[in-house]
């Protein structure tokens, strides 16, 4: 375990570091050119009027070394549940226990508000992430398919049928 990790509430002056425990993870997951989202637009869709999401940081004496930002999304079929859009440690910080550690505050978090659980995804490569999620004995769904519209994509539906 790393010396002197705290875990605690993103703020919203924490932006550009959590920005770049992003672009580290986007890196990782080979897609370094799909994050187009700024520290200006993770203030203001974090810490606006109508917050998007909330988010733990993982500090080790100031330094933020790890995140987990998640939202509540309502499904139908269950009422609130936590989607954990991302769980992610530095890489210097990898392996010891950090991980877990925000894991286990964001499924407090889901326990305290009684929400009827968590939902995640997990690229069907990255077996590290899998044998992480394997240890609180996750369940995986490959009924689904994961779809997906970009905004350009949209503006350019709304634009063709003008």
């Amino acid at each position: 375990m790393a010396v002197n990790v705290t875990i605690r509430e993103g703020l919203k002056t924490d932006m550009p570091a959590v920005l770049a425990l992003i672009h580290e993870l986007a890196v990782y997951e080979k897609a370094p050119h799909e994050v187009i989202v700024t520290a200006a637009d993770m203030e203001e869709y974090g810490f606006g009027n109508e917050p998007y999401f909330k988010l733990f940081v993982a500090c080790e004496h100031e330094k933020i070394i790890g995140i987990s930002l998640f939202f509540i999304r309502y499904s139908t079929w269950k009422g609130p549940l936590l989607y954990l859009e991302d769980l992610v440690v530095s890489n210097e910080y990898r392996g010891q226990g950090i991980g877990h550690l925000l894991f286990e505050r964001t499924m407090q978090y889901a326990h305290e508000k009684n929400l009827a659980g968590m939902a995640w995804q997990v690229l069907d490569w990255n077996e590290p992430a899998i044998r992480f999620y394997d240890k609180y004995k996750a369940t995986y769904s490959s009924e689904w398919l994961n779809g997906r519209l970009s905004k350009d994509q949209i503006a350019s539906f709304f634009n063709s049928t003008k």
